[in-house]
């Protein structure tokens, strides 16, 4: 980084002595002094323009002395215009205050706060060079989202895949969270899960965030992986004057009756005339709640009659608390040079209890032709999943997950010809599991029944009553798992007029990027042996929870178990009580390291052709550098040794974006990209698992390459001055070397000693084992179309109508995937790329005022492939989901305001299921959800 500045400057050098003018300032709104970001500045009689940043600023470079008129168009806001003259060597300074209000186009006055937040997002979505889309806070803080995930599923494009009936990852253009980065202020947020490098969206509270930026096409100096979409979350800029805003709410949560308890602040003002900006804010909230599951495995037998293998009922309880602070800070040294300080920290805590009761290993009882009779044989689980007894495990399951970002920046006009920026930032995520614990009783050799009369809620009943005297201690465990990842990330701008048309505006950029990561998972797990203690779950007074109430039907009644606090409760580290043994098959291959530098470098051009039409042209060149650690186990508890396995590549990622308007509303963009997507952690740690008794291997792949995709967009847009869009456009994707999930029964000596030539072969010369890997398929084609619209319904007589919002957009992906084989090696024909939603849809309908808003909106996301299985039959789906959210508000006073949310309430469940949509494999309920709270802003 250091020799490129060196270089910059020594290539510059002549530029900075150019004896020209530059004319900056800042835009805000007249009303609440917030800036106002993706404004369109213009000088008039000439082709020079620009647009302000996301703090409200801009910049014109490289004017001749002498005096000019610049005037400023905004959505929804008065045009204005001022004049300025310009010095040599010195930069002229114009602020703006934009007035809301009457436009004369369409005669509509924007009042409402949404409004305005729509706005500030078009302006900005209207002016960028790529394909994108925009959330402001005040558009989130219409929808009832307490997470940045659920605001997410908002966008035109966007689906979520939910945990516990928030949603978590994110799904782009149908694309699967693997294909998507997420960021904050543009830099990448490390992942806290241990296998994947998916960034969790329920842990940042929504009131943490002030812009939502989903970019659908990138330009060279963007950051490459990212073949969905990547998402850059903006945190609050520092205000221009002093501002206070505190917000409360309290909640109830039907599926367990308990209590659902937010808050949030800010604060933020300027000091030392004005020269110093700082804005805190922070967020806590308490989510008690809870999910009814059911779970089914379904096999077949020899003459394909099919039956179920395995059955699950669940009840989960949960807890969580979300803390997150943040602070950014700006300094102003004078027009031409600021740095920024921002840090970000996010702390969840999610407590669990779960009980679940499980008929496993089921057998048919064959008759004498061996078909299926009424008669099964089985096993009965009954587990309590919770911790020890301290003050924060809680007898729960703890899921201690924290991420946090601190960033350094800096914007420097060198000279009127050249602007440089560049920043420096370090970003760590972990997820810490202390103290989890098991126990769970079993009783073997059951008879048992299945009802499939309709597969969609299959049953497995015992024939005999179940006695808790004949379920006798099977497991007890504790472990502690801890996985973190860390990233220190450096980056170096510049940026230069270039054009090659006269009177035509056009910029070159250049820079560097740095990116170096450290990935660990840490996992430990004990077994304890009671010492003539525990015997049977009678003698433990057990609890009972009947099917009264049980969201997947009364008919399945959880039952007996083990209570939380007994469990908790327990001194497992008494040598008198229990004796401990560590289970090497539960951590052994889990364990892993990770190394990861990333070097880019980009050249962007940037070029008007004419009044009407613009190009941005460039490459970005990414080098991967990757040194990973392995265990190789054998017999699930044999260390054999470590494997380590260092790797490096290079992408070239050229890319060209056309942007034409036909009028200054109505824009027409078209893309050419290149983009990646570096595979999960796990699945190129160099592990292997062999199991001798069963023929089989598992193993990680550190030859995996990276998918490439090229990407095609087209894009029109039409925005509207009273506030509104509608767009529509197609997209096309061909991923190259995307990876999926091999399974194979023909895996020989010559394939393992290709891959591990390190490590002594577990296979004996001439037999065939069972072996699962990540691999690299050959190609996969993506393409669809989205459309969107987006405005009030003023056109209809009537005033309630200019009240009146609408938004809609859909989303159609269709894909096909190439080179994918089963378990005989045989190609598998017509099989969508895992992960790959088909149909997405949002809508809502909004009314707002001076006083009141209201909104209800829709998400409904189709059916989708989530996961390849050896067969057809095997084959898993995420099936459609539907969900219904309200919320209204009412301003008392200009400071006071009282809101009411409500979240799904068509009581949407997560429904897996195998092969066929009738074949459940989980359906998972969570109820709605009710909140009611005050919001202070002053």
């Amino acid at each position: 980084m250091k020799n490129l500045l060196k270089i910059s400057l020594l290539v510059l050098g002549p530029l900075v002595l150019a004896q020209r003018g530059v004319i900056s300032g800042k835009i805000v709104d007249a009303n609440d002094q917030f800036s106002l970001p993706g404004a369109t500045l213009k000088i008039e009689n000439t082709n020079k323009y620009t647009v302000s940043d996301q703090n409200g600023n801009y910049q014109f470079l490289n004017l001749q002395p002498g005096i000019y008129t610049v005037y400023i168009e905004y959505l929804g806001y008065e045009k204005t215009s001022h004049q300025i003259e310009v010095k040599e060597n010195q930069t002229a300074v114009i602020d703006f205050s934009l007035n809301s209000g009457l436009n004369e186009l369409s005669e509509v006055v924007v009042v409402g706060d949404f409004l305005k937040g729509q706005a500030k997002a078009l302006n900005q979505q209207k002016n960028n060079g790529n394909i994108s889309n925009i959330i402001s806070s005040d558009q989130v803080g219409r929808f009832p989202d307490a997470n940045i995930g659920d605001a997410l599923k908002r966008v035109a494009g966007v689906t979520m895949q939910n945990d516990q009936g928030e949603a978590r990852n994110i799904i782009i253009r149908g694309l699967s969270p693997e294909l998507n980065s997420v960021m904050l202020n543009g830099d990448r947020i490390p992942s806290a899960e241990g296998d994947n490098r998916n960034v969790q969206m329920d842990l940042i509270p929504s009131d943490m965030i002030s812009t939502i930026e989903v970019n659908k096409t990138l330009t060279p100096d963007m950051d490459a992986d990212a073949i969905g979409g990547s998402v850059n979350l903006i945190t609050r800029a520092t205000p221009n004057k002093e501002r206070i805003s505190f917000t409360a709410s309290g909640g109830y949560a039907s599926i367990r009756e308990k209590g659902l308890y937010n808050s949030a602040f800010i604060y933020g003002n300027r000091f030392l005339n004005k020269k110093l900006g700082v804005v805190a804010s922070g967020s806590y909230q308490v989510q008690n709640f809870g999910s009814d599951n059911v779970e089914a495995t379904w096999n077949t037998t020899n003459l394909n009659e099919t039956y179920i293998s395995a059955l699950d009922i669940r009840k989960y309880d949960i807890q969580r608390i979300r803390r997150s602070v943040s602070i950014s800070s700006d300094y102003k040294f004078n027009e031409n040079h600021r740095i920024e300080l921002s840090a970000m920290y996010n702390w969840r805590d999610d407590r669990e209890n779960r009980y679940r009761v499980r008929y496993t290993g089921i057998t048919p009882v064959l008759d004498d032709k061996g078909k299926l009779t009424d008669e099964y044989k089985g096993e009965i689980r009954r587990e309590t999943k919770g911790g020890i007894d301290n003050n924060r495990n809680k007898n729960t399951r703890l899921e201690d997950q924290r991420v946090y970002n601190l960033s350094l920046r800096g914007d420097h006009l060198l000279s009127s010809k050249i602007d440089m920026d560049w920043a420096v930032s370090y970003s760590k995520a972990s997820e810490d599991r202390p103290n989890e614990r098991y126990i769970d009783f079993n009783q073997k050799n059951v008879m048992m029944n299945e009802d499939l009369t309709d597969a969609n809620y299959p049953l497995v009943t015992t024939i005999k009553a179940e006695n808790t005297a004949d379920l006798k201690l099977r497991n007890i465990t504790e472990n502690h798992n801890y996985t973190d990842e860390k990233e220190f990330g450096a980056k170096l701008n510049f940026r230069v007029p270039l054009s090659i048309i006269e009177n035509q505006k056009g910029r070159l950029r250049f820079g560097g990027r740095l990116r170096l990561k450290n990935k660990e998972r840490e996992n430990i797990f004990y077994s304890y042996k009671s010492i003539n203690g525990i015997e049977n779950l009678n003698t433990i007074n057990p609890i009972f929870w009947s099917g009264d109430g049980f969201n997947p039907g009364t008919k399945y009644q959880p039952g007996y178990f083990a209570p939380k606090n007994y469990l908790g409760g327990l001194d497992l580290s008494n040598p008198n009580l229990f004796k401990e043994s560590l289970e090497p098959a539960e951590y052994l291959a889990s364990n892993y390291k990770a190394k990861e530098n990333i070097t880019a470098g980009y050249i962007r051009w940037d070029q008007d052709l004419s009044t009407q039409t613009s190009f941005i042209v460039g490459v970005r060149v990414e080098h991967t550098s990757i040194d990973y650690q392995g265990n190789y186990v054998q017999d699930e508890e044999d260390l054999i040794g470590e494997i380590k396995h260092k790797n490096d590549y290079t992408n070239f990622l050229p890319s060209v974006t056309v942007k034409h308007k036909f009028t200054n509303d109505f824009i027409l963009r078209g893309a050419f990209t290149t983009s990646l997507a570096r595979p999960n952690y796990y699945s190129l740690a160099p592990f292997v698992s062999a199991v001798v008794e069963d023929s089989q291997i598992i193993a990680g792949n550190p030859n995996l390459k990276a998918t490439y995709a090229l990407n095609f967009d087209l894009m029109a847009e039409n925005y509207f001055e009273n506030i509104g869009i509608v767009s529509g456009g197609f997209f096309y994707k061909k991923l190259n070397d995307f990876i999926y999930t091999y399974n194979t029964n023909a895996f020989g000596h010559g394939e393992f000693d290709k891959q591990f030539p390190t490590i002594a072969n577990p296979i004996p010369a001439g037999e065939v084992w069972n072996f699962t890997q990540a691999r690299n398929g050959d190609y996969v084609n993506v393409f669809g179309f989205e459309v969107a619209f987006q405005r009030q319904l003023d056109f209809i007589p009537g005033n309630f109508f200019k009240h009146l919002g609408i938004y809609l957009n859909y989303t159609y992906t269709d894909s096909k995937a190439k080179g994918i084989t089963n378990e005989e090696g045989t190609i598998r024909e017509d099989l969508d790329l895992p992960k790959t939603a088909p149909h997405m849809f949002n809508g809502s309908l909004a009314f707002e005022n001076n006083k009141f808003s209201a909104r209800v909106s829709v998400n409904y996301t189709a059916a989708y492939l989530d996961e390849i299985g050896g067969t057809a039959f095997d084959d898993s789906y995420y099936d459609k989901q539907l969900f219904l959210d309200a919320n209204a508000s009412y301003k008392f006073s200009k400071n006071v305001r009282v809101f009411a949310e409500a979240n799904n309430l068509t009581n949407q469940p997560l429904r897996y299921y195998s092969g066929v949509s009738s074949r459940m494999k989980q359906l998972e309920y969570y109820q709605p959800r009710f909140t009611m709270g005050l919001k202070f802003d002053f």
